[in-house]
């Protein structure tokens, strides 16, 4: 650490150590707009701790002022920044007092974590849309860049109390996204969020995990063994410094780097209320796909992405669809078709004098003529040409269907 930014032994910035004006940051506030990185980093870290996620009236300080002078302002307890109230200002300046970020970069390299601020070669860009509410860093735990998984990423996100079926369409999705080539992005938590990173997971594909808490930290706690294994094989990410834990709120900020991170949002089940709905209508406001997966009419899990669905999000029903709305272009989905019935190879004349026989009983070749729009010579060599194929036998002077074409002919019909 540069002489700049040197620490007391309890941690508090000395009356020599304020940042100098060269070391602040542009109007960016980003580590590679030169000044002091190391001194930048320490700040932003710290802030980690005093700021709440998403927190815009701070993520304007940043940015109008720079880090580092926030920082200063609120060791020194100078006079409170605009758009602070007083008491709001006394909770941030007992925070920057408590806080300690180089035992925070401490702890983070035990637990094998890493912080990215903006700027970084590692940041994904696209946080950036996010204005004075983006991050302003992120806790990474896991080896690959994060820039170029979110690149090509999707974020699979639903209820947590989500049905066999909702379970089943996060995890076939995920497993079709990752082998496609995309990356599968969610947020831990039980239900369809735990299932698509199985899924991702289990076919050898990548996945994040978005956190809501410090990432060396898993929550919930049942699924500390599935945030490990996205940890060895993906990324674990967090706005929150090491050992932090979740509340309601953050858990409701967190789904907008979810969305932004991403190139679209599936919801999998989602009730009228559910969170995962927070991160589909932040993907909205960005400007990102959002995808719902319909479920039965009569469940109330999936009454939200219903109703998103009636608005302005595309219906998705497996991988395909999804790469075709997020990927590049040509990457189509497969044409969707019903079975292929032995009648369906038939030439269209012979189609419409077979479709012209009927259900029951036997008809002469003129009415059988008559019903195809066709001439009584052309029915009856169509008419040899079915008897050929298994489809009419000649009774009599009348033609009939064969017991095994009575049930291909009523189903082109459709009911009634």
């Amino acid at each position: 650490m540069s002489a700049g930014a040197d620490m007391s032994a309890d941690g508090d910035v000395s009356a020599g150590g304020d940042v100098s004006a060269g070391g602040d940051v542009s109007a960016g506030g980003d580590v590679s707009a030169g000044g002091d990185p190391e001194g930048e980093l320490l700040d932003r870290v710290l802030l980690t701790r005093v700021l709440e996620p998403g927190d815009e009236v701070g993520g304007r300080w940043v940015r109008e002022l720079g880090a580092g002078a926030v920082v200063r302002r609120l060791r020194q307890g100078g006079p409170a920044l605009p758009g602070a109230s007083g008491k709001r200002w006394a909770g941030l300046l007992a925070r920057a007092r408590a806080a300690r970020p180089e035992r925070d970069l401490a702890a983070a390299r035990d637990a094998g974590v890493r912080f990215l601020p903006p700027g970084d070669a590692q940041w994904p860009g696209q946080l950036d849309d996010l204005g004075d509410a983006r991050p302003l860093g992120l806790w990474v735990r896991g080896r690959p860049s994060l820039r170029m998984w979110a690149l090509k990423s999707v974020a699979v996100v639903g209820a947590r109390a989500c049905t066999e079926y909702g379970a089943h369409m996060a995890a076939t999705l995920a497993a079709g996204l990752a082998e496609h080539g995309w990356v599968v992005v969610s947020g831990g938590a039980y239900g369809v969020d735990g299932a698509a990173h199985r899924g991702a997971l289990g076919a050898g594909g990548a996945t994040v995990a978005v956190l809501a808490c410090g990432v060396d930290r898993p929550y919930p706690r049942g699924h500390t063994q599935l945030i490990g294994r996205i940890a060895e094989q993906g990324l674990v990410v967090g706005e929150l410094p090491p050992g932090d834990h979740p509340t309601p709120s953050r858990f409701i900020l967190r789904n907008r780097v979810i969305a932004a991170l991403t190139r679209g949002t599936v919801v999998v089940e989602a009730a009228h209320r559910s969170g995962s709905l927070v991160t589909a209508r932040a993907a909205q406001r960005l400007g990102r796909h959002t995808m719902g997966v319909p479920g039965p009419a009569t469940s109330g899990l999936s009454a939200g992405v219903h109703d998103l669905l009636r608005g302005e999000a595309a219906l998705v029903t497996d991988a395909a669809d999804v790469v075709e709305l997020v990927g590049d272009i040509g990457e189509l989905a497969p044409e969707r078709r019903g079975p292929v019935l032995p009648r369906d190879l038939l030439e269209p004349a012979a189609r419409q004098v077979l479709a012209a026989l009927p259900g029951r009983g036997t008809a002469r070749p003129e009415d059988i003529a008559r019903s195809a729009q066709t001439a009584p010579d052309d029915a009856i060599a169509r008419l040899y040409e079915l008897r050929a194929l298994g489809y009419v036998e000649r009774h009599g002077d009348g033609w009939k269907l064969t017991r095994q074409a009575v049930m291909s002919v009523r189903g082109a019909r459709g009911p009634g």
